[in-house]
């Protein structure tokens, strides 16, 4: 009787933004759903939600990329020696 849980990832998924940011933007836009109808808007709002998400998606890892940078060390030279001060 042992039951895996899955864990979500840290960060969520490309599909999984874009499905969240399209729900927001359905949400917000919900008035002009009569005056364009409900396929265009839908359509709109997946375009949208697609180009967000990447966006998102590439400053994100461009922020991970530099923060790994930053906490990785440079590593020490041995041939020179430190003067000690008397």
């Amino acid at each position: 009787m042992n039951q895996e849980v899955a864990v979500a990832p840290a960060t969520p998924g490309k599909k999984q933004v874009r499905k969240e940011i399209g729900e927001k933007l359905a949400g917000a836009l919900a008035d002009y759903k009569k005056e364009l109808g409900e396929k265009k808007l839908a359509t709109h709002v997946k375009k949208v939600s697609k180009l967000i998400s990447r966006d998102l998606l590439k400053i994100s890892k461009k922020q991970k990329r530099n923060s790994k940078k930053a906490t990785v060390k440079p590593a020490k030279k041995a041939g020179k020696k430190t003067l000690e001060k008397k």
